[in-house]
């Protein structure tokens, strides 16, 4: 059974309280949360601060996407700012080993995010001490982006790969992900899709959350 996601990117920032409590009351349980820098990736988005007010109000699973430059430097601070999960890119850290104990040994689980054109071979030694594996189906840094139909292949790729070495880990998808290709991406071998746009962009934010509930059970 996959569960969704929803990325607080597309959300309404004049009211985030009530956005949050939209996509729980239609049956959410992670909060996607994407830290961007301005340099690993073009965008600036939001950081520590805004983390650790929204874990002041609500009880979502925060899983915490790192699109920033040596994301060992802040590893404890999201720690304390309420992250259940934090995803590293391998291209953002010189030590991607290194930078995944820092984070395990913080007590929360460790992920790691492959963008489009990152091979799979990234995972061969890391595989056994990571959590999630979250595949970018879209080239990071920005929101409402079409989906890159060749990632369902990748997808299926790393479903085996997660099978044969260490099944307890979550397989993630993040990057155009619509109430029209989300079965697919499900059927692909998915565990977890990262909803923005098409779930904070709806009229009503409750039912759509419910719809795609609905389409991944």
């Amino acid at each position: 059974m996959a569960k969704i996601a929803p990325s607080l990117l597309a959300a309404n920032f004049a009211n985030l309280e009530e956005e949050i409590s939209k996509i729980k009351t239609g049956g959410a349980e992670y909060l996607h949360l994407d830290v961007m820098d301005g340099n690993y990736v073009p965008n600036i988005s939001f950081g520590i601060p805004v983390i650790k007010s929204l874990r002041a109000i609500t009880d979502l699973i925060f899983d915490v996407h790192l699109m920033i430059d040596r994301p060992e430097r802040y590893i404890k601070d999201f720690v304390n700012a309420g992250a259940d999960i934090i995803t590293i890119h391998q291209e953002s850290t010189t030590h991607l080993h290194s930078t995944i104990q820092e984070i395990k040994s913080n007590g929360v689980k460790a992920g790691v995010s492959l963008n489009p054109a990152t091979p799979l071979d990234v995972l061969d030694y890391i595989i056994k001490d990571i959590d999630l594996i979250l595949i970018m189906s879209v080239n990071p840094g920005f929101g409402g982006q079409s989906f890159i139909q060749a990632m369902i292949e990748k997808i299926k790729a790393t479903r085996k790969l997660i099978d044969t070495h260490n099944p307890n880990i979550i397989l993630q998808v993040d990057g155009g992900v619509k109430l029209d290709n989300v079965e697919e991406i499900v059927n692909a071998g998915t565990d977890l899709v990262v909803v923005g746009s098409d779930i904070f962009g709806a009229e009503d934010v409750v039912l759509r959350t419910r719809e795609f509930n609905k389409l991944i059970v």
